[in-house]
This record gives C-alpha cells, sequence and structure tokens, in this order.
C-alpha cells in the first residue's frame, strides 16, 4: 500500500490571524502535524495543500512537499476537505503518481500521536474511512435549548428525569485526522461513508482551536499533557 499525507494550510483565517502558521509554544502549529507524519514512518508522500507562499515555506523547512500550490478556486471557505483532498490527488496523477491510502491531518491539531495515526491506519483493513472520537462532557440527550425571554426546556424532553449514568455515550469528531482508502473515498465523493471507524481520543487530547481564548487552552493542555514547560 502506498500512504500519502495531505495537510490542508489555505492562507486566509478570519478568527485567528495566520493561524496556520501561528507560534505554539516555540514554533508554527503546523509543524506539529509535519512532525508526527514524519515521525510515524507511515507515508510514503507528506504534502501541504496551501495558496499561500509563506506557509509553503514554513512546511519545507520543518519537512513537507509543496509540489504544487491550491487553487483559487479551492481556497475559499466553502471548499470542503473532499475538494480539497480530490483536487491534490488529481495534480498527483497528472504527474504519474497515485496512492493507495491517504490521511488527511488538520493543520492545527498539536495533540496528534504517532500512536493514535497508527492506531487508525491498522483499522482501514475493514473500514473505508477511520477518525478519532472523543467522548462528550456531558450526556447530549439532556441538552438545553435557549427560548425566548431567556427560558430553556430540554431538546429531548423524555429525558428530563433520566440519570447522567443511565444514558447512552455520545462522542464528536475531533478534528484532527482522517484516514481513507482513496477507492471508497472517490466512490463516496465524502471523507466519512456507512463504513467509518474510529480509535478514541481523552479530553486531554483533544481541543478546538477557533479563537484566542481555545489557543491559550490549547498550550495548557499540550504543557500539562506532554510536560512541557
Amino acid at each position: 500500500m502506498t500512504n500519502i499525507c495531505i495537510i490542508p494550510a489555505r492562507g486566509g483565517s478570519k478568527r485567528i490571524f495566520r493561524k496556520n502558521i501561528k507560534i505554539f509554544l516555540g514554533k508554527p502549529i503546523i509543524a506539529y502535524s509535519i512532525e508526527v507524519a514524519i515521525k510515524s514512518g507511515l507515508f510514503d508522500e507528506i504534502m501541504v495543500s496551501t495558496d499561500d507562499e509563506e506557509i509553503a515555506e514554513i512546511a519545507i523547512k520543518y519537512g513537507a512537499k509543496i509540489p504544487f500550490l491550491r487553487s483559487n478556486e479551492k481556497s475559499n471557505d466553502f471548499a470542503t476537505t473532499y475538494e480539497v483532498i480530490e483536487e491534490v490527488l488529481q495534480n498527483y496523477k497528472k504527474r504519474g503518481q497515485s496512492f493507495d491510502q491517504a490521511c488527511c491531518i488538520y493543520p492545527c491539531a498539536p495533540f496528534i500521536s504517532t500512536k493514535k495515526l497508527v492506531e487508525a491506519a491498522r483499522k482501514l483493513d475493514k473500514f473505508e474511512t477511520v477518525l478519532p472520537i472523543v467522548q462528550y462532557g456531558f450526556p447530549i440527550q439532556r441538552a438545553l435549548k435557549k427560548n425566548e425571554a431567556d427560558s430553556v426546556s430540554f431538546i429531548q424532553p423524555e429525558f428530563e428525569l433520566s440519570r447522567s449514568q443511565d444514558l447512552n455515550e455520545s462522542f464528536h469528531d475531533a478534528g484532527q485526522f482522517y484516514w481513507f482508502n482513496l477507492k471508497s473515498l472517490f466512490k463516496n465523493k465524502s471523507v466519512l461513508s456507512e463504513n467509518t471507524g474510529c480509535v478514541v481520543l481523552s479530553e486531554i487530547e483533544v481541543q478546538d482551536i477557533d479563537n484566542e481564548i481555545d489557543w491559550k487552552l490549547a498550550e495548557l493542555k499540550y504543557k500539562l499533557l506532554y510536560g512541557v514547560s
């Protein structure tokens, strides 16, 4: 099996300026994704898909390839992960290169570990796609909605009297990476399919980074997890 790692990192970022190359505990945050991909030893090719020359320079510095820049069409707010991956693989095909499996690693995911990448890759023998998930901190069946005049009500009132420990666990996408079989990817035209598997992460290994507070929380978690001072 030939494997490619694709790290999508466009230049535009509206909530955190230059997010993909912002310094995270001493180095650009994208460096963490590149370095773990290299360390894993899983990939025949590790590339960054970007429209931005500065991101390209930093990616190359940390060991990734930039064989071509991303098109303007796939660099806007509406381009999906699938569309970006499809463009990358079409460009490789024009160069005479093809792959059997791919892993899309997001550029702002410093908690990715080689252990989880390897664990997920091994599950591709029975799943079309594998992704990391994390459990919700509280049962979503007892979620509330805010109504007019600041009143609240249960979204699922049938669980109003249920004990938390009696409800099924719920999980969400950890937003770090997706492994997929490329034949299945192009068949489904989506990074997810009806045959999707998972690896489970702990809460300390996951942090959405959408604003400056998220960023600081991520740095605190990273220090706690890896003993960084």
